[in-house]
């Protein structure tokens, strides 16, 4: 029988030799260490309780315990004391007697993280003057510098020389301002008791190794880190000399030859052991094997040669002979796209269902695609979470939160309003349906078109007597109102507006009978939010008082880095898995996705304090060292028995560079003529899934047929020649009723420019409608255009742009206007009419608004049509798709126009208003107007009658040449479905 791990670990102790021992990548690393510790104990319950075990992350612990739970076939046990060292709080090493010496409890407990972010805000903000949300994201980078400074055990002392003047400037400045930490910070920890999360747990480790080193504890096992934080190491170091200690190594490749163990660099797997057994002070060769490791070393033969450090690939010429068992197990899938990747993901998963216990993970760095492969995977009503949980603000109270601030801030603006208003958590103490309701009336009759005056009173202004949105309005009053009063000061402490905010947030989400607490922070995402207002009104008065527009930003800032992880998965046999989270854990099946360049490694980020030769100086390890230790995660990844291999070729339509571990895997497997599995019917199948049943018959354009009775029997004659270039139009409008919603906040657009320019030359004629013009003309035309605008409240940015365009169109109509007005009798300015014809479904009434009617001195009439944009072609009015001025005239004819007695059109015109150089243009059309008014009451008859016609459909853009380029109601018709169709087919 072998020996235990704590014999070998006392013979190596008596020797003066660390206790160091290895579980290669292949064994499966926490079933090995489960059941080493299992011999070692035989069976003594207390003999294992009285263990201690070193693990890097509550998860290890985790899966440990599993571990445990496997090997004794489900038999209850008395477990180690596990102890994560990477995220372990103070009370947690102080339960698990780490730290707990008197050394320990002489220095000063660490600052909470969103503390020491406000504290180092107020002090970039008094230094530079940034605003409160700026301050805070620098903060929040500042901390991060400061805990990589701290963790790697880098003195500050060298700072200032970092930037010679040979630098460029901006470098200087960066140094500078890092000076905050160096001169100002120490002291604000000290007046606060506190140190750096970062410096604490150096201080813990160091004290726990010095009171270890003076009484040795009980068997402690340090198993599965490698040491990258150098106070971890230290601890390492202590342990494995301890009388009952040892370290357990994961993945030393103990094989490799001296020249590629001497070329091992930060981008390789094995660097940072390579580091560990340096400052162990301890070779390969004093690495022992875990007592009871079993493992075949082919897939680590193959894994070695596929990480091989660059300068020593020379050797992938003569590869020694590799047994093809090493890749048995190992498939490689390249996806189309994305979502194609994460369809062939969630079908492997599914697929690892259908094997009694079979546990499955997919590992990945890219979140956008463990949200894709979660959402597919509903398919099947399976509901999985990701491990690396969700962004606050994302949540439905992060977001609700977020919104009801911005409603506030923004005095009620429509578009904020009703993002809060339309949130699942709003209610204002009513049932959530009643209150939906009364929104989305509120929203139709007080929030739609221009923006209403700021703040509640000025949507109570446009509301008026619109009782349901009155209620509304006070229910918004009622909920919010102390938070509005507090967010129109000039400044206010940011605790104040908290408690406002938080209050009124609470009133809003309360229904009729759930109070608002109850249902705001409600779940894992709420106890999240409830967490992170409670530890940020404790130290919200450490900013000085804020201007309250920018609390919205601030609270923002402050909550991006809240991430909510579900307690509990909500899957047992699926998981999805971040790189750190997989380590050490164990699964059947192992997916890797996202392995394209740039994502898995992910692109080195830049360095905001520092560039490379400075990091370099100052102490601070070079980013290519996270490449090694993702490198580290891939073989360990790989070394499971079933494995996928997955990357998308293309992302955003963009072709993707393969991981570069994928690419030395091809080279690997082809140099030694192995076969490599490349499952492409898996994704095959994955796109078989989304495919219609049945082949795909191309969308037709809508054709509705409603009854003849349904139809309309009264239209303008603008809506005639919509009817004729759109029908499908005419048949939303005017049978089904539908009428566009104004748009939110709207903006004064091209057709309100028109509109105004015609209510001013309107007014204008109107008050000169005979003889000639006055002498001030231009002048009195001027004023008119002023008041019209200023009725209109044109915001003076865009009347900036309005007003030298109307200029110059007054100026041309003047000039126009009045050599006219020496044949002319009296001008008519936006005359209504009407004209009835019968048709085979009952009377049609035709109405129409003239812009313009002359009557000349020799009887004749002129009709006028204003256009501030552009006109019809003469060849559409000739061929009756432009009807508007001929149906006029028709009507004129006919005396449809009350107060304007007919007689001959002998001018139809349409008068160009660009605003443009001289301001404007003629344009009369050349054909004769009685032939072209002849013409078009003809066609409207034939029009009316084919309408009139059961089987006559109202289509959508019959004729594309002739289709008006803008419809209220193309959406409805889903007109880029199938005329994108009908492209295809030509």
């Amino acid at each position: 029988m072998s020996k235990t791990w704590r014999a070998l670990a006392g013979q190596r102790y008596g020797r003066k030799k660390p206790a160091l021992f290895n579980i290669p990548s292949d064994a499966g690393f926490v079933d090995a260490l489960a059941r080493g510790i299992l011999e070692d104990t035989a069976g003594d319950p207390l003999a294992l309780a009285a263990l201690t075990v070193l693990l890097p992350t509550r998860r290890a612990c985790r899966s440990l315990r599993e571990a445990f739970l496997r090997l004794s076939g489900g038999k209850p046990l008395l477990l180690p004391r596990l102890v994560p060292l990477s995220e372990m709080d103070e009370e947690e090493a102080l339960f698990s007697s780490f730290a707990s010496s008197e050394a320990a409890s002489d220095f000063p407990p660490p600052v909470s993280g969103l503390k020491r972010q406000l504290m180092l805000a107020k002090l970039i903000a008094a230094r530079e003057g940034s605003a409160p949300e700026q301050a805070v994201t620098l903060a929040q980078e500042l901390a991060r510098f400061l805990d990589e400074v701290q963790t790697e055990g880098v003195s500050f002392e060298g700072l200032a020389n970092l930037a010679p003047e040979r630098f460029a400037q901006h470098w200087q400045e960066t140094i500078a301002f890092l000076t905050v930490l160096t001169d100002l910070w120490p002291g604000v920890l000290a007046d606060v008791g506190a140190l750096d999360p970062a410096a604490h747990r150096n201080r813990v480790f160091a004290a726990q190794a010095a009171a270890w080193q003076a009484n040795a504890p009980g068997p402690v096992i340090a198993a599965g880190s490698t040491g990258s934080i150098p106070a971890t190491a230290n601890v390492l170091s202590v342990v494995a000399r301890l009388p009952e200690g040892c370290v357990v190594l994961p993945g030393l490749d103990e094989s490799l030859d001296d020249e590629t163990w001497d070329a091992v660099d930060e981008t390789h797997t094995q660097f940072g052991l390579k580091q560990l057994l340096r400052h162990l002070d301890v070779d390969r060769g004093d690495v022992a094997a875990w007592p009871g490791v079993t493992t075949s070393g082919t897939r680590a033969v193959f894994l070695r040669e596929m990480m091989r450090p660059a300068a020593t690939t020379d050797r992938w010429r003569a590869l020694p002979k590799i047994d093809a068992a090493a890749v048995d197990g190992l498939t490689q899938v390249d996806c189309a796209t994305p979502r194609e990747e994460a369809e062939t993901v969630a079908l492997i998963m599914r697929q690892t269902l259908e094997t009694p216990a079979r546990t499955c993970a997919l590992v990945t760095p890219d979140r956008a695609l463990a949200e894709r492969v979660a959402g597919e995977l509903k398919r099947w009503a399976i509901d999985i979470d990701d491990s690396a949980g969700k962004p606050l603000a994302q949540t439905p109270p992060g977001a609700f939160l977020r919104l009801t601030a911005a409603m506030v801030a923004s005095d009620f603006a429509p578009v904020a309003t009703l993002a809060a208003c339309k949130h699942p958590l709003a209610a204002a103490g009513r049932d959530p349906a009643e209150f939906r309701a009364l929104t989305r009336r509120a929203e139709r009759e007080v929030l739609r078109g221009p923006r209403p005056p700021e703040g509640l009173n000025g949507l109570a202004l446009v509301a008026q007597s619109k009782r349901s949105a009155i209620s509304w309005l006070a229910l918004l009053g009622a909920t919010c109102g102390a938070f509005a009063g507090l967010m129109k000061q000039e400044r206010v402490p940011f605790s104040k507006l908290l408690n406002a905010h938080m209050e009124a947030a609470e009133a809003l989400a309360a229904t009729n009978d759930l109070p608002g607490p109850a249902r705001l922070w409600a779940e894992d995402a709420g106890d999240a939010a409830a967490d992170f207002a409670a530890d940020l009104n404790q130290h919200a008065d450490t900013l000085d008082p804020i201007a309250p527009a920018a609390y919205p930003a601030l609270l923002e800032a402050l909550m991006s880095g809240i991430v909510v992880r579900p307690r509990f998965g909500r899957h047992p046999r699926l998981h999805i898995l971040g790189p750190l989270e997989a380590r050490l854990q164990r699964f059947d099946v192992l997916i890797l996705s996202g392995l394209n360049e740039g994502t898995w490694p992910a692109a080195a980020r830049p360095d905001p304090w520092m560039s490379r030769p400075m990091r370099a100086a100052f102490g601070l390890p070079l980013p290519e060292r996270r490449i090694g230790q993702a490198a580290h995660d891939i073989v360990q990844a790989m070394s499971a028995p079933v494995v996928y291999l997955t990357r998308a070729r293309k992302v955003e339509g963009t072709p993707t560079v393969p991981s570069r571990w994928l690419m030395r895997l091809a080279r690997v497997s082809a140099a030694a003529k192995l076969p490599l599995t490349t499952h492409a019917s898996l994704s095959a199948w994955a796109r078989a899934l989304t495919l219609p049943e049945h082949s795909e018959e191309p969308i037709k354009p809508p054709a509705p047929r409603p009854p003849v009775e349904a139809r309309p029997r009264r239209l303008s004659v603008t809506e005639i020649e919509r009817w004729m270039r759109d029908p499908y139009s005419i048949y939303a409008r005017r049978v089904l009723g539908l009428e566009p919603l104004d748009p939110l906040e709207q903006e004064a657009g091209v057709a309100d420019y028109g509109t105004l320019i015609h209510k001013a030359l309107q007014d204008f004629v109107r008050a000169f409608p005979s003889g000639p013009l006055p002498p001030d003309a231009l002048g009195q035309l001027l004023a008119v255009g002023r008041t019209t605008f200023a009725d209109a409240a044109v915001r003076p940015g865009v009347m900036a742009f309005w007003g030298p365009r109307f200029e110059r169109i007054a100026a041309w109509f003047i000039a126009t206007e009045s050599p006219r007005r020496a044949g002319l009798a009296k001008s008519f300015a936006e005359v209504k009419g009407e004209m009835t014809i019968t048709a085979p479904g009952g009377e049609f009434t035709l109405v129409a608004t003239a812009d313009r009617i002359d009557r000349r001195l020799d009887g004749t009439l002129a009709i006028i049509d204003y256009k501030t944009g552009a006109t019809p072609h003469e060849n559409e009015v000739a061929n009756g798709f432009a009807p508007q001025l001929p149906l006029e005239a028709a009507m004129l004819a006919r005396a449809a126009f009350p107060g304007v007695l007919p007689g001959p059109v002998t001018e139809l015109a349409f008068w160009q208003l660009h605003g443009r150089g001289a301001g404007g243009e003629e344009k009369p059309l050349k054909a004769s107007p009685a032939q072209l008014a002849s013409e078009a009451f003809v066609n409207l008859g034939l029009l009316v009658a084919k309408f009139d016609d059961q089987d006559t459909p109202y289509e959508a853009k019959p004729n594309p040449a002739h289709a008006p380029k803008y419809s209220d109601y193309d959406h409805l018709a889903r007109v880029k479905e199938w005329a994108a169709g009908e492209e295809e087919g030509e």
